[in-house]
């Protein structure tokens, strides 16, 4: 029996599916899975891409058969900019990186890191004044550099911040227009000026990094997360060449850095918006810390705190939308997909389900608070990821937004200017498009 396609838009709808896409991507993933059913195609451009809605049919493609499923072509894009580091390697090259990685960001390690991550939320507090408008966007965006810089590379913040800082900035607006524009529609090797700038930041980023990696390499030692991956070998004895420290380094630098911060804006926007939940906020906090800074060890006893971080990361994932490729033919939930789809998840579509979450819709941390972890099918909440390829630094990005998002709330509000409005702009990571306006108030 003939294996049927998946259903989807058709006629003039089917061929309005990219510029829908590109204006709002959030309300038409949601909408295709609504409309559609858990496996829908869609043709954007040149790609023939597949959304998937179900929890048992995404743990196929994360876990149960991921052998059969590389990245997309979105995600291998990033290429330009990450090199061939864990995001978008393959095969027995990404499991021998994953298993030199994988020791310095357990748990038990990145323990030593939470004085500093709180410090510096502590130090950028200091500086706000009662009554100040600030763009919390653009403030945690530099806090999580700051971080990053410190505890990746084992460096004081400065230069180097800065220049990552542009270069990484510029590198996303210009994957923004590639990927949701009508400049989809070009051939890869078409010559474009997206595609140009792109390489650039590329180069510009190997400079930094190659010239930071060769810095640590003649100095040895640290404990800075850059010089144990130095330091890492492999079951035949052999570490990292340069080249590959540095698309690492450039990888883990994207991802911790970016992912938190965006956490965080969402997160003070969601208390400001409920008073009461911030209140409830600050009860914990008070009668947890007083007037000291959170630790490692207050992690576990800040259960509101953490309540607030996953319910955040449940209604704004940073990493929106999850892409696959099947190597060949495969049959999910009864449809074709046939060899070079492009398989779609979109955390942001199925952590809104109603079949998985009451009232998904609403800012509602307690609800994480009664088991509801354990009650949900597995890959329903999907915040890093998922299966073999989940987020290598999950442990160490939640522990930097319980500790953040603790540190400020604690000696601060946050509020949004009347009449404001959150519009989102998803591009590879989950960005708000005008920033995110609060007034300061000292508590």
């Amino acid at each position: 029996m003939t294996v049927p396609p998946p259903p989807g838009p058709r006629g003039l709808e089917r061929l309005l599916a990219l510029p829908r896409f590109g204006r709002d991507p959030l309300a038409f993933t949601v909408e295709i899975t609504r409309r559609h059913g858990d496996v829908a195609r869609v043709q954007l451009g040149r790609d023939a891409a597949v959304l998937v809605g179900d929890p048992a049919l995404v743990g196929e493609v994360l876990l149960d058969r991921e052998h059969r499923f590389h990245k997309d072509r979105v995600t291998r894009g990033l290429s330009v900019i990450v090199g061939n580091g864990l995001l978008t390697s393959e095969g027995d090259f990404w499991r021998r990186q994953r298993r030199l990685i994988a020791p310095p960001l357990q748990r038990k390690h990145i323990a030593r890191y939470a004085d500093a991550m709180a410090a510096s939320a502590a130090a950028l507090v200091d500086r706000w004044r009662d009554g100040e408008a600030r763009d919390l966007h653009r403030d945690m965006m530099r806090l999580t550099l700051d971080i990053v810089v410190e505890t990746l590379f084992g460096l004081q913040v400065g230069d180097v911040a800065d220049r990552v800082d542009r270069t990484v900035e510029g590198f996303m607006r210009d994957f923004q227009l590639l990927v949701q524009t009508w400049r989809r529609l070009l051939p890869h090797d078409f010559p474009q000026p997206v595609r140009r700038r792109m390489r650039a930041a590329g180069r510009v980023l190997d400079d930094i990094l190659l010239e930071i990696i060769r810095t640590k390499r003649a100095a040895a030692g640290g404990d800075d997360l850059l010089s144990l991956l130095l330091a890492a070998r492999d079951d035949a004895g052999t570490g990292m060449t340069d080249a590959q420290l540095r698309d690492e380094a450039a990888t883990l630098f994207l991802a911790g850095h970016e992912t938190t911060a965006l956490a965080l804006g969402y997160a003070f926007v969601a208390l400001a918006r409920d008073p009461a939940v911030e209140a409830w906020l600050h009860e914990e906090l008070d009668a947890a810390l007083g007037d000291r800074l959170p630790g490692a060890d207050d992690v576990a006893r800040l259960p509101r705190t953490c309540a607030v971080v996953d319910e955040t990361l449940r209604l704004f994932p940073p990493a929106w939308m999850i892409g696959r490729e099947p190597q060949a033919d495969v049959v999910m939930g009864g449809f074709r997909v046939s060899r070079g789809d492009q398989v779609l998840i979109a955390p942001w579509a199925m952590h809104r389900d109603p079949r998985w979450f009451d009232d998904p819709l609403v800012f509602r941390p307690a609800r994480w608070l009664d088991g509801l972890a354990e009650r949900l099918p597995r890959f329903a909440y999907l915040p890093f990821g998922g299966g073999a390829r989940v987020c290598i630094g999950n442990h160490f990005a939640r522990m930097e937004a319980v500790l953040l998002l603790a540190t400020i709330a604690r000696r601060v509000r946050l509020e949004a200017p009347p009449g404001w409005r959150l519009r989102l702009a998803p591009t590879v990571t989950l960005r708000p498009r005008d920033g995110l306006p609060v007034v300061v108030r000292r508590r």
